[in-house]
């Protein structure tokens, strides 16, 4: 997979809302806006600028406070130039002031000079980082594209896979008459965050909420069921592999073994499911989706009818069943 070029301009240029804003705009070094992010980190460069540059991770994006911004305002008030202009002399991807502060003008000078972007943002510095690491979080996660259709069923994330024409789509068409939800058909993008979380969203945002449906075609989920029957992503919590009925296959008949799948380097519970005339597939779905809320809360069924089943045979009571009353003596 292609790794990811992520510009300033194109951090400038985010269109996010509420508590994820940035509100950034750009004050100096408009021609450095094509400079690319390549570590989705920022640094806090006090002690560059007192002249202590071991260990400068100027490969981040440079964040000035209150407490940076009072420094460059002494040293410029002192002619210390020299500790901006080694500054810039590194090839910085930008640099993000915080509180609506205003820099000295030698300062914007300088960095215009060298075409490195000074964006300001009106955020407090603590919640201005917490928002661009979420952002970054997301951006540079690892992605990629599978084919599926991930549904949401008693709030738990499942992908359902398995070969062309086997039933997916109608499968999650009689989930969300049931009451559930879609969250992209066909084409499923992945992406994994925090290392140890896999979001699945439709990787065409356009038409991640439309269905084909084999005889009747195309179809608009969010124009026939409303709004409460889509959502536009979901962790992945279960895959859920469908398959033509295999009569020489043995089939897991007490789900007592866990089968996963690696998704991104996260291991995803896996149920093979065979499919066949008759088998009501969406139910079948539905108490799967159940029994795995019931395992992330610590019970197993097919475990806890295993220990039962020992219990019995150690009671005795198993032996008098099989034999009778009269074999034992």
């Amino acid at each position: 997979m292609a790794e990811r070029t992520f510009t300033v301009l194109d951090l400038l240029d985010l269109d996010l809302k509420g508590h994820n804003a940035l509100n950034l705009r750009c004050i100096s070094g408009r021609k450095g806006l094509s400079r690319s992010i390549q570590i989705p980190d920022m640094n806090r460069p006090g002690l560059a600028l007192s002249g202590f540059y071991e260990s400068f991770a100027y490969q981040r994006v440079q964040l000035f406070g209150r407490g940076e911004i009072a420094y460059l305002k002494r040293i410029i008030a002192e002619h210390r130039l020299e500790n901006v202009r080694k500054l810039f002399s590194y090839d910085i991807p930008c640099c993000v002031i915080t509180h609506n502060l205003q820099p000295p003008a030698e300062f914007l000078d300088i960095a215009d000079e060298v075409s490195c972007a000074i964006l300001q943002t009106d955020l407090e510095s603590t919640d201005f980082s917490t928002r661009l690491l979420r952002v970054f979080s997301n951006i540079f996660a690892p992605r990629k594209t599978i084919h599926g259709v991930l549904v949401e069923v008693y709030g738990l994330g499942i992908i359902l896979m398995g070969d062309s024409g086997v039933g997916k789509s109608e499968t999650a068409l009689e989930l969300i008459e049931r009451g559930h939800r879609l969250v992209a058909d066909d084409i499923v993008e992945l992406r994994c965050v925090n290392g140890n979380t896999v979001l699945g969203q439709g990787a065409n945002p356009m038409i991640s909420h439309h269905m084909e449906i084999r005889g009747l075609g195309i179809i608009n989920i969010s124009q026939l069921y409303g709004v409460g029957a889509i959502r536009e992503q979901k962790q992945v919590q279960l895959v859920v592999r469908l398959e033509e009925w295999d009569s020489n296959k043995l089939y897991d008949r007490l789900g007592t073994d866990q089968k996963t799948i690696d998704l991104l380097g996260v291991k995803i519970p896996e149920l093979e499911i065979p499919v066949r005339p008759g088998r009501n597939l969406p139910i079948i779905i539905e108490t799967a989706a159940m029994n795995e809320r019931l395992k992330s809360m610590g019970y197993y069924s097919a475990l806890d009818f295993n220990r039962n089943v020992l219990k019995w045979i150690e009671t005795g009571t198993a032996q008098t069943a099989y034999y009778g009353s009269d074999d034992l003596y």
